[in-house]
């Protein structure tokens, strides 16, 4: 007898709940696009402001923007939690804390340090 499992018919991607580990492993990729994407106009800025002096003033108010203040947030938590994603599975691949409770609890460490690095910035910013 033939027994397939049925596929679902409706999947609402906003009901799923995610483990901790999930959540970390979903953000790691995204923050890794964030900080792909940010490193063209990041360069462009670099070397706007190295091309003259008119330039590097140019520069200086794209970075004293409003908008950048808020970009530059995103990219910290980019680079905070991609950062901790990383070093989280480079343990996990030494085969340290890979039990349920240890992976979980690392999990909530890079989801939460990422945050309290990202308000750390905010704070220094203010």
């Amino acid at each position: 007898m033939d027994r397939r499992r049925q596929a679902p018919k409706f999947l609402n991607l906003l009901q799923i709940r995610l483990p901790p580990g999930g959540v970390a492993s979903i953000a790691h990729r995204i923050s890794g696009i964030i900080l792909f994407l940010s490193l063209a106009p990041a360069t462009w800025l670099f070397a706007l402001s190295l091309r003259s002096a008119a330039g590097y003033h140019t520069a200086l108010e794209w970075l004293q923007s409003p908008a950048f203040g808020w970009l530059s947030l995103l990219l910290v938590w980019s680079l905070a939690h991609h950062l901790l994603a990383g070093c989280r599975h480079l343990l996990l691949d030494l085969q340290i804390g890979i039990t349920r409770g240890a992976a979980r609890a690392s999990a909530w460490v890079v989801n939460l340090g990422a945050l309290a690095l990202s308000a750390l910035f905010l704070v220094w910013r203010l």
